[in-house]
């Protein structure tokens, strides 16, 4: 099997997807973190609804975009790749529009702009991990899905960095805000078409049988439910633990989560490299058992008492943020060596579907947990994490692809 140890960064753009791809990748990333951490402040401040009513119309947005995964799904398997990742930032220029256009208290029409949005941010990640599949092979590809992930998290931080500094500005910032993003998503758009890829779904690579259905990696699929709720442990768990119960000052939160998007940017290429040596299985497994131990790290963190509480629950957070990496790293590749090329993208669909449930549904669960006290949330997540990492070890593959080849990319019609 390739190593990825000896790959340049030329060689890592160009197994990403070339340099027009990567840098629609970071413009549309850019204009993402001008938005998105700010979308619920929008509906708020500017369209003047209630902060229930918003945040059930972002919920209903996330969830509604889940839907159409499976059309996304059987599009990809029909060849597309940079189409489809140009129509998912296209759909959230729809979303932005709508923002713009919705007057003060419009509440649907905030609640159709979620739901493009939701639709666009829900399709990208399949559509990406299968371009990228379709251009690298092996260990090279799963270098490549960990340096699309640093780019992105380096332009979600970048934007998030910028939109701090714009809210000073009041409500016409925020429209200013909205309006860059839209421009951003058209901006990648426009970039991700150029570049005109697409796979042959009649070219059955060496290893693949005609008709041969998908894994049905069930134990995978239910415990990538669980562990996505590490990646909204920085954003919802461990403010909520600081502000509310160790009464800490919210400094201590903001340094969490930069410390988060700086390690997930310098370190996601060169774990997932140094990983590489052990198979895709084993790394998942281990991912879950360092977010298990970060979570029981985070529970006595918190009984250590004032003075100290706050600083260890920061140092923790790097090891959860390690295990967030490792995972990350792991569970697209092995989802993609384990999928015959013809069904690429349902297998990416599926995945993508158990990822946006877990993060739907883990705020409600995590501030559920918290309010029982910390044993109940960190030992919960620990016992459910740990669990989930069992069922990943003993499901067996119902495949072996050693050399795991992909379908030649062609370019588009």
């Amino acid at each position: 099997m390739a190593t990825t140890t000896k790959i340049r960064p030329r060689a890592l753009v160009r197994a990403s997807g070339g340099p027009r791809y990567a840098i629609a990748l970071a413009v549309d990333a850019l204009g993402t973190g001008l938005l998105r951490p700010f979308l619920l402040l929008y509906g708020v401040t500017v369209l003047k609804l209630s902060a229930p009513v918003t945040g059930v119309a972002m919920t209903v947005g996330i969830v509604a975009g889940l839907v159409c995964m499976p059309a996304v799904g059987r599009w990809l398997d029909r060849g597309a790749r940079s189409a489809a990742v140009a129509a998912s930032m296209l759909v959230r220029v729809l979303g932005v529009a709508l923002l713009l256009a919705a007057p003060a208290g419009h509440v649907w029409l905030f609640a159709t702009a979620a739901l493009f949005l939701g639709i666009g941010n829900q399709a990208w990640p399949a559509a990406h991990a299968a371009l990228v599949a379709t251009v690298a092979h092996g260990r090279e590809r799963d270098a490549a899905l960990a340096a699309g992930r640093a780019l992105r998290n380096a332009g979600l931080g970048a934007g998030g960095l910028l939109a701090t500094v714009a809210l000073a500005g009041g409500t016409g910032a925020l429209q200013a805000m909205a309006a860059a993003t839209g421009l951003a998503y058209l901006t990648a758009a426009g970039l991700a078409w150029s570049v005109r890829l697409r796979a042959d779904p009649a070219a059955a690579p060496a290893g693949d049988v005609a008709g041969e259905p998908a894994p049905r990696m069930r134990a995978l699929l239910a415990a990538n439910v669980i562990y996505v709720f590490c990646l909204n442990v920085p954003e919802v768990a461990i403010p909520l633990i600081l502000v509310t119960q160790l009464h800490a000052s919210p400094v201590w939160s903001a340094a969490v989560f930069v410390a988060n998007t700086v390690l997930v940017v310098t370190l996601q290429i060169p774990l997932t490299v140094l990983l590489s040596r052990f198979s895709r299985r084993a790394v998942l497994v281990f991912s879950g058992v360092v977010l298990a131990a970060s979570y029981l790290g985070f529970l006595a963190a918190a009984s250590l008492g004032p003075a100290w509480s706050a600083p260890a629950v920061v140092l923790v957070s790097v090891v959860c943020t390690i295990g967030e990496i490792i995972y990350a790293g792991s569970a697209t590749p092995l989802v993609t060596a384990l999928a015959p090329a013809h069904l690429l993208g349902r297998a990416l669909a599926r995945l993508q579907l158990s990822t946006g449930f877990g993060l739907a549904v883990s705020p409600a669960i995590i501030t559920t947990l918290a309010s029982h006290g910390p044993a109940a949330l960190w030992g919960g997540l620990s016992a459910a994490t740990l669990l989930s990492a069992t069922a990943v070890a003993t499901e067996k593959d119902s495949r072996t692809r050693p050399s795991d080849p992909r379908p030649q990319p062609q370019p588009a019609s």
